[in-house]
């Protein structure tokens, strides 16, 4: 006799309150992804507010990890792949060895880079 799996009749598992990357990694991840997103499509995939991304963008900014371009009326951002990690145990690597894994923009998976 075949028995159900584990999750049937179940309601998916509660949503937790953490997440392997911070707002910040999913906004560069966002951008990496497609560089000429507006803020609202951006704060809309990571799940934040406008206002938070735009904070965001400006953090990132700021450190070195992208830069905006203004074309137009719109911001057109590159991510400096090389850039390395802040944290200490990680500061060895660059983010675009994280980019490389979530990005698909490019045939190698390597996202925009200064």
């Amino acid at each position: 006799m075949a028995s159900a799996p584990p999750s049937a009749g179940l309601a998916d598992p509660p949503q937790r309150s953490w997440t392997f990357l911070t707002n910040h990694g999913h906004v560069l991840l966002a951008v990496a992804n497609s560089a000429d997103l507006r803020v609202g499509d951006i704060a809309a995939q990571v799940g934040v507010t406008p206002r938070a991304t735009l904070a965001i963008l400006h953090d990132l900014e700021e450190a070195g990890y992208l830069r905006r371009t203004r074309v137009g009326r719109r911001s057109h951002y590159t991510v400096d792949a090389h850039r390395h990690f802040r944290h200490p145990a990680t500061a060895a690597h660059e983010v675009g060895e994280l980019l490389g894994i979530f990005t698909a923009g490019s045939p190698d998976g390597a996202p925009p880079v200064l």
